[in-house]
């Protein structure tokens, strides 16, 4: 990723918390020269000074042929939203867009063990929707056992982790201020949230 020193997002913890927040992403790994991606929902584990990205394929998904001998990227991106030139003092300015983004790098390891797999579903039930635990309980066992021959399930654990804030570092505090007072009377939920970043941020 190209980041410009000033919008550097360093705290591991922030990205991982960024990371479990906005947890849908998407997994890009090599197919010999052609990229190929996939949008999956993650869970972000941490074992022993270890970060783990969990998920699952669908089992006809070409991509689980190649995560397990390359590198995959996982890019996790959101909230993020245009900014127009008109909250800036000057009219020589153009818009520009704010935003968030942590790329997570490792290589895969497929899950391949029945219990392996069960209970990679459990994590993820436990991670979105814990209420729905007893329904996926109760379920026949053959049912449950046809679902887990339709998915490919991995686990990765990450290697390298960065990340950029791009949330208005460069302008003045006014126009910082225009810029985040704007996206928060927003109708947009992600714009909402990208307000409360920018005010973090840059202390407002």
């Amino acid at each position: 990723m190209h980041i410009p020193p000033m919008f550097k997002f360093d705290d591991k913890k922030e990205k991982i918390a960024f990371m479990k927040k906005y947890s849908f992403a998407t997994i890009v790994t090599n197919k010999g020269n052609v990229p190929i991606a996939t949008q999956l929902p993650f869970v972000i584990k941490e074992n022993s000074n270890k970060l783990v990205l969990s998920g699952h394929f669908g089992a006809a998904n070409e991509q689980v042929n190649y995560i397990e001998n390359n590198i995959s990227l996982v890019i996790f991106t959101e909230p993020h939203a245009y900014i127009s030139p008109s909250h800036y003092e000057k009219k020589k300015n153009v818009p520009t867009w704010d935003y968030i983004s942590v790329h997570a790098y490792g290589k895969a390891n497929i899950l391949h063990n029945e219990v392996q797999k069960l209970e990679a579903i459990k994590e993820m039930i436990n991670f979105y929707e814990k209420d729905y635990q007893k329904q996926w309980n109760n379920l026949p066992e053959n049912y449950k056992k046809g679902m887990l021959r339709g998915i490919t399930a991995f686990e990765l654990e990450v290697t390298e982790l960065q990340g950029q804030q791009k949330l208005s570092q460069n302008r003045k505090e006014a126009e910082i201020g225009r810029i985040a007072e704007h996206l928060e009377n927003s109708e947009i939920g992600t714009e909402k949230d990208l307000a409360k970043y920018i005010k973090s941020k840059n202390n407002l």
